[in-house]
């Protein structure tokens, strides 16, 4: 039996190695432009195209959504912003936010400086971030948290604080500063894509120690009046109920003696084989009432 050797044209062999370095350098040049070329935007962010050659160059207004994005890196930049931002606190204590006395201090209508601990969570309006990146040129949250959104709580605070008494801001009061300041950031950070979500006074209000105490005096003497005041309303109370039951008690006997009857009322006549009682035969002659003296005229 005749051998058979196995022959390898090649340029057959050439063309097989030509085939598949050209599949592994279209994969590659592939890879590399799909690297260049898109990103990825996580939730809670949104995508703003930025044009960087062309006559609409500059920021687009229209946001890019969250996933996977194309765009020519030769003429287009996409910036990632986010919508949302953990809460930001602004306290004097060392063990929460940062070591240094970051609160905040607004005035009342007398001028007492009143230091507070300030809480305060937002989000941005995904489509006005591309407004707001266009201003600030900042995609840092917490950067313009700490600058300009603390600016305008401090502005805010003030603004409200000035128009009430010390008192009323260190009682009941407190909640109406906190609804007024909301409005106003409302007012002055909406424009922007600021949407504020909440904020909060931690904690006690640290007044100064002589304007605490004058505080805590009123507000006793004013419970001790309400006190007084209650004694005296308790007191007429129960001296008009008297004078009430002293006034009724003689229309309430009169009225029990004109209802009770009497002995000849309680006869409806005499039973066969009885007369009349003396008493109603005395009242019968008395009163003319009797049947005895009807149609007889009395002499003197």
């Amino acid at each position: 039996m005749a051998d058979k050797s196995i022959r390898f044209d090649p340029g057959t062999t050439g063309r097989t190695a030509q085939r598949v370095l050209l599949g592994i350098v279209i994969l590659v040049v592939t890879a590399v432009i799909t690297a260049f070329t898109t990103t990825r935007i996580d939730a809670a962010h949104v995508g703003i195209r930025v044009k960087l050659a062309g006559t609409d160059r500059g920021v687009q207004d229209i946001p890019v959504v969250t996933g996977w994005v194309f765009f020519n890196p030769l003429t287009e930049q996409i910036v990632e912003f986010p919508t949302s931002v953990p809460n930001v606190v602004w306290t004097a204590s060392a063990h929460e936010g940062r070591s240094v006395d970051e609160s905040i201090t607004f005035s009342s209508q007398e001028g007492v400086n009143i230091p507070a601990d300030i809480g305060l969570s937002f989000h941005i309006e995904p489509s006005l971030a591309p407004r707001l990146y266009l201003r600030f040129k900042q995609p840092n949250l917490l950067l313009l948290a700490d600058g300009y959104v603390r600016n305008a709580v401090r502005e805010a605070f003030n603004d409200v604080g000035s128009k009430m008494a010390v008192q009323d801001i260190y009682g009941a009061g407190k909640g109406k500063v906190v609804a007024d300041v909301v409005r106003k950031l409302g007012e002055v950070l909406g424009k922007d894509g600021f949407i504020i979500d909440q904020v909060t006074i931690n904690g006690a209000l640290r007044l100064p120690e002589n304007v605490a105490q004058a505080i805590n005096r009123a507000m006793e003497a004013t419970q001790n009046a309400i006190q007084a005041e209650n004694r005296v309303r308790q007191v007429k109370a129960e001296a008009d109920q008297a004078t009430r039951r002293r006034t009724e008690a003689p229309k309430r006997r009169d009225s029990e003696r004109r209802a009770r009857p009497t002995p000849c009322s309680a006869e409806r006549g005499p039973r066969p084989g009885r007369t009349k009682s003396s008493a109603c035969r005395r009242r019968d002659r008395c009163c003319n009432t009797g049947p005895s003296n009807a149609g007889m005229v009395s002499f003197p």
